[in-house]
């Protein structure tokens, strides 16, 4: 039976919302735009910046009172503490019953989770962090783990997760560099439009974050002010965003910590309202990030009082406040009430959020919070798919001599503080690392062999033994002698070395872990040296949440490998490449520096951002963006588009190759297409990505790749702001990678300068046959 017209779902959203809001008195609707995070840890080692000081903990009587009204959000029920799942499934289920029971209308809560990597719960599949997605270059498989992800969450009760990261690298030193997906703004957004089409696939609420420019903080510093210009905000940093609210169909996004140009973007209407909703049609909710509300008042200094703070993040266009109450609460209400805060601010909030939680089925009839008949939240295809992302990930970064695959029956020494590390694997998002280092009493709950193991398992037959040498981190060299010693003992040493993720100055890789500039941590450097001057070959295993500078050992090692935290099947894939089981098809979704000085650096620079004359700094990468290396041979043939084409400012050209695996094993080669712009009415990039194609192919087998390249893709902003297409020549560049070009089409572009409206192309189409 239909009690109210807003319970009808056979009524439209918006008629059906107009009902319920026409009922709901002041405290209700704010009462919907605000989290709850009961449990939260308050002593300083928290999971968010500035944790301990604005977290108040609503429990016991205060819980009970604050949900007579209603509630918006429920805050990581399964992602603050080591939680059983299922217990943690009854647990959401008994608060959904209270919220419904307490309140007027009877209305659930959104539940929100973190899944970067992952659901980030206890017992939960650690997939490969986002940096690792990005080197795999194959958006149907990343859709494929978010939809298993999203299907996770769906089946604990969970309607929202925070992710994915869209933030493009602009400086590798920064912490977060491993939840980026990398430094391209097309790999980015076409990658991170994949997770979101699987997880909205799978029912749950895609967040895109952090809108925008998170990534640009000065000094790569984390929330340092961001100083990016008004066209490297609308040609790197906002085309991923564009890219997966329009083709992805995010349904929120989180405001950013920073601020641009003074502004931050939790206080800006321009970023938040005029260009998401009014220009590029966002109909879904804006949530904050963690107390970024708050910081408006006391990192920002923009508001005085958590009011102000408040009245401005509305005016902005934040819907909700998350984590926990803390701006959007009683004085919000007095404030509106005084005509201090426009009723329609809040209104226009209330709005968005019951329009979404009605798309969720949240405001029918016979809504029930419903209880899994078991969870397993690491089953067995969570494992494979962990596994192939993982292989795929995996880069070879150099093999001068044909070291790898090593020989079955070797004396091998595996050397380095990451090798017999499970933590090695993760990322500062997966629950290993966020959460249960404050729990070391807590299994890991999830299995993750290490290198060292896992090339026990992969090579049977050979000698392996172990030496740490040093810590990830700390000064002390006094294992350099029996790891030196080990490897002089044997045919091969394997050094496995990299980062540790954490928190806030609590690892080397991570939030709030950022580093002066790109020298490997600690004394791992040091160690490197000491094991290459022995003189036994060694291959240098990175496993890290970005790219350092490895140019003091080129043309030292046996051959190197990166792997950018591989999650909890990263030990199997990496020694699988090793033994030669894996033929590697990363490629470096980021730039590998030759020194660890000159940053920030990325591969999107205009001529004087390239080596030259006017300066004793040289930036080239020692590998570029899109390197990676394989077993195989792979030849390029039958390129069409040599010659001089014409076409007009709307027009299209197809560019064909066929690929052909020459060698003797099957691999997987990625054909990228950058985009060359000679002469341009501003600065252009020397060169960009524009389209990629990864191609598995077996021994002597051949296929053809064509690229539908459309003159949308070459547009940029320009002088005005405006997104044009401007005539004259364009080289599209066939490559393995930034550097390295196969094959050159030139076109001429006629006709006048084209502005692009909302509609413009943003992906290149590909083909293959």
């Amino acid at each position: 039976m239909i009690t109210a017209p807003w319970r009808d779902p056979s009524l439209p959203a918006a008629a059906r919302v107009d009902d319920l809001l026409s009922r709901m008195t002041l405290e209700e609707k704010t009462a919907q735009l605000y989290g709850v995070w009961v449990g939260a840890e308050t002593d300083g080692e928290g999971v968010a910046p500035h944790q301990h000081d604005m977290t108040a903990d609503p429990s016991g009587s205060d819980w009970d009172e604050l949900i007579t009204r209603g509630l918006g959000q429920l805050t990581r029920i399964f992602g603050t503490g080591p939680v059983d799942p299922a217990l943690g499934a009854q647990a959401l289920s008994r608060a959904q019953r209270r919220i419904m029971e307490a309140g007027r209308f009877g209305i659930p809560a959104v539940a929100h989770e973190e899944c970067l990597a992952g659901f980030t719960a206890w017992r939960a599949t650690a997939y490969p962090v986002p940096l690792a997605w990005g080197a795999t270059f194959d958006p149907p498989l990343v859709e494929d783990m978010a939809r298993h992800i999203g299907r996770d969450l769906r089946s604990v009760g969970v309607h929202q997760g925070l992710a994915p990261v869209l933030d493009v690298v602009r400086d590798p030193r920064w912490g977060r560099v491993e939840e980026t997906i990398g430094e391209d703004p097309y790999l980015v957004g076409t990658i991170g439009t994949a997770y979101v089409r699987g997880l909205e696939s799978a029912g749950v609420v895609a967040t895109l974050k952090h809108f925008a420019g998170y990534a640009s903080s000065a000094g790569a510093r984390n929330l340092a002010p961001v100083r990016a210009g008004i066209r490297e905000f609308a040609d790197v940093t906002l085309p991923p965003f564009e890219m997966a609210l329009r083709e992805g169909g995010a349904r929120s996004v989180m405001a950013a910590y920073t601020e641009t140009d003074g502004v931050p973007a939790s206080a800006d209407p321009s970023l938040l309202t005029e260009l998401l909703r009014e220009e590029w049609g966002f109909t879904g909710t804006v949530v904050a990030d963690y107390f970024g509300i708050g910081f408006l008042e006391t990192l920002h200094r923009v508001a005085g009082t958590p009011t102000e703070a408040a009245h401005l993040a509305l005016a902005a266009g934040i819907d909700v406040e998350l984590p926990t109450l803390k701006c959007y609460g009683e004085s919000l209400v007095s404030a509106v009430r005084e005509g201090v805060v426009p009723t329609e601010l809040l209104d226009r909030a209330a709005r968005r959020v019951l329009l979404q939680k009605c798309e969720l089925g949240l405001l029918d009839e016979d809504w029930e919070p419903g209880l899994p008949e078991s969870v397993d939240l690491d089953s067995t295809a969570n494992r494979a798919l962990a596994r192939r992302l993982a292989e795929e990930s995996v880069v070879l970064l150099d093999n001068p001599d044909g070291l790898l695959p090593l020989a079955p029956d070797t004396r091998m020494a595996v050397v380095g503080p990451r090798a017999a590390d499970a933590l090695a694997m993760l990322g500062c998002y997966s629950f290993p690392s966020h959460v249960l280092t404050h729990h070391p009493e807590v299994p890991m709950g999830i299995e993750i062999p290490t290198v060292l193991e896992a090339l026990r398992a992969e090579l049977p037959d050979a000698k392996v033994t172990f030496a740490e040498g040093c810590g990830v981190s700390d000064p002390d060299t006094a294992g350099f002698e029996e790891a030196v010693a080990r490897a002089s003992e044997a045919d091969v040493c394997v050094a496995v070395l990299g980062d540790r993720a954490g928190l806030f100055g609590r690892g080397t890789s991570g939030e709030g872990c950022d580093v002066a500039d790109l020298r490997l941590p600690g004394v791992q450097g040091e160690l490197l040296d000491a094991l290459v001057a022995t003189g036994v070959p060694v291959v240098l295993v990175l496993l890290t949440g970005r790219p350092y500078a490895l140019g003091r050992w080129h043309g030292r090692l046996g051959a190197a490998v990166q792997a950018f935290f591989p999650g909890e099947e990263g030990g199997p894939a990496v020694a699988g490449v090793l033994s030669g089981r894996v033929n590697p098809s990363g490629r470096l979704p980021v730039s590998v520096p030759r020194v660890p000085g000159g940053q920030p650096w990325t591969y999107l620079q205009p001529p004087l951002g390239l080596a030259g004359e006017v300066s004793n700094l040289d930036p080239t990468p020692l590998y570029a963006f899109g390197h990676g290396r394989s077993y195989t041979r792979f030849v390029w043939e039958d390129f069409t588009g040599a010659g001089e084409t014409e076409i007009a400012t709307d027009g299209s050209y197809d560019v064909s190759v066929t690929v052909r695996n020459a060698g003797e094993r099957a691999g997987a080669e990625v054909v990228q297409l950058y985009l060359h712009d000679p002469v341009a009415s501003v600065t252009r990039p020397d060169v960009r990505l524009i389209g990629y194609r990864r191609v598995e192919l077996a021994p002597g087998e051949a296929r053809r790749v064509t690229f539908r390249f459309h003159a949308d893709l070459s547009a940029f902003t320009d002088r005005r702001g405006r997104r044009v297409v401007e005539p004259g020549l364009l080289e599209l560049r066939l490559g393995v990678s930034s550097a390295e070009v196969r094959h050159v089409a030139r076109l001429t572009v006629t006709g006048a300068v084209r502005t692009l409206g909302p509609l413009r192309r943003l992906r290149c189409e590909t083909e293959v046959s």
